[in-house]
């Protein structure tokens, strides 16, 4: 399953680690943002909660990039 989020980060290196931690996330088989757009797709395991994913993938961003947002 793909789902679109609605983002909000400062730049394009910002947008490239949320991109590198959504993707090490467990239960993400894919995942793009795109700074122009300001949109993360994910591409989500199969059998997994997107919502609960997204909680950590949030996280794992947050990690990364205190600053931005993904809208859920």
């Amino acid at each position: 399953m793909k789902k679109t989020y609605r983002i909000e980060v400062d730049c394009a290196n910002c947008a490239n680690l949320m991109e590198d931690a959504a993707r090490r996330t467990a239960g993400v088989q894919s995942a793009t943002v795109n700074f122009m757009t300001q949109k993360m797709i994910v591409e989500f395991e199969e059998g997994q909660e997107p919502a609960a994913v997204m909680k950590n993938v949030l996280a794992a961003c947050k990690k990364k990039e205190p600053d931005c947002e993904i809208f859920l």
